[in-house]
């Protein structure tokens, strides 16, 4: 079965659907699964170098505050999924294009090194505070996946696979997809949102039933 994962790695919301997602496939062990991390830039006009985060913020919302109590629920939730947010500690708004490409690249090494890939750039912003927009962050998270750290630094700046991604983001607009996560299961049925495992597994179950797999 193949499913199709629209995210950004800027997208709190993202990490939790991805771990949802991953609990329900692991009710599902027995069944072949391709899984493929796509791009979807939630700010794809942010500056290449990324912003002060509380002044970006404050200048799109208002306030840099605006989202406490939802950052509060999420640190409350993330613990039973396997998470550990630390919203105190990110101090850039990054542009998201290269840590992008860097999961694409990964995933010419296979499906697994694209999830761990997009599991590491996760937890390197929303953990750790790391600056996911900058080259050497991005580089030194492929070196702690086991990945070429050169390689990386070419692929995260390849406009081939830049272009892949506006090409992918197109994609997604077309299928009606104007917010993320988003899961497609066998290019049939949408999820979309941080969903519970339950809604994820309705939606595998009856993809088997009928017999589709996707291409």
């Amino acid at each position: 079965m193949l499913v199709e994962v629209f995210s950004d790695t800027v997208c709190p919301w993202c990490y939790v659907g991805k771990h949802r997602f991953e609990q329900a496939l692991g009710q599902r062990a027995d069944l072949a699964v391709e899984v493929r991390w796509l791009p979807f830039e939630l700010n794809p006009d942010m500056p290449v170098e990324g912003a002060d985060r509380a002044q970006y913020l404050a200048a799109k919302f208002g306030s840099s505050d605006r989202f406490a109590d939802a950052q509060r629920s999420l640190r409350e939730l993330g613990p039973g999924l396997g998470i550990d947010f630390h919203f105190e500690r990110i101090t850039r708004m990054p542009n998201t294009r290269r840590s992008h490409a860097l999961i694409a690249w990964a995933g010419g090494a296979s499906p697994a090194a694209q999830a761990d890939a997009q599991e590491r750039v996760l937890a390197a912003y929303f953990s750790e505070g790391r600056d996911i927009g900058s080259p050497e962050v991005l580089v030194a998270i492929a070196g702690e996946a086991g990945l070429d750290a050169a390689a990386a630094r070419t692929a995260i700046d390849d406009p081939l696979l830049h272009q892949q991604i506006a090409t992918l983001e197109a994609q997604a607009h077309t299928w009606g997809i104007h917010g993320v996560p988003a899961f497609v299961f066998a290019r049939r049925y949408l999820v979309s949102g941080a969903q519970e495992p339950e809604a994820f597994l309705q939606v595998i179950d009856r993809v088997v039933a009928e017999g589709a797999t996707g291409t």
